[in-house]
């Protein structure tokens, strides 16, 4: 099976004069510095290029201080910057702290009883979170905010949500 790629963030900035980068990420607590080896970088659309770490250290619980093999200057990082980086689903299951949006990557969701389907992306806004999941064989956007949420069940991974009258057939029709 294909590794399904997710979006953890971006290089937003080059650190000191050893070509470190500046990632801003939505895993939560910081990042697990022991066992995160590799990024990914979506080079054409769906083609993505492996890039080794040669070291990371958390900065704070949103970014994290990281240096790729063979970057070892700030111009060598430049080309890097504003650049998305992505992990493999299972990593960032293993990586993203439980009360991350990013974390609900996988679980189901029911609208009261009925199943919807699996969150297969996770859209951090402002005033709320957007889960992308497949009904039906069409992509809806489920909005998860204190209107919509009933409840997450972590040990089940499974969301409860109450969904605005007819937001479903706005996909669906």
């Amino acid at each position: 099976m294909m590794d399904q790629y997710v979006v953890i963030g971006k290089f937003i900035a080059t650190f000191g004069i050893k070509g470190d980068l500046v990632l801003q990420h939505h895993l939560g607590d910081g990042i697990d510095t022991e066992s995160l080896k590799t990024v990914f970088i979506e080079e054409k659309s769906g083609k993505f290029m492996p890039y080794f770490i040669a070291a990371v250290k958390n900065k704070n619980a949103e970014e994290a201080l990281v240096q790729l093999e063979g970057v070892d200057a700030p111009e060598k990082a430049k080309p890097f910057l504003r650049k998305q980086v992505w992990l493999p689903e299972q990593e960032v299951k293993t990586q993203a702290a439980k009360h991350a949006p990013i974390s609900l990557l996988g679980f189901m969701v029911y609208d009261e009883k009925k199943m919807l389907g699996k969150v297969l992306e996770v859209i951090e806004q402002p005033m709320q979170v957007l889960l992308r999941i497949d009904y039906e064989g069409k992509e809806v956007f489920v909005p998860l905010n204190e209107s919509t949420l009933i409840k997450i069940e972590h040990k089940k991974e499974k969301i409860t949500v109450q969904l605005p009258e007819g937001l479903l057939d706005i996909y669906i029709n």
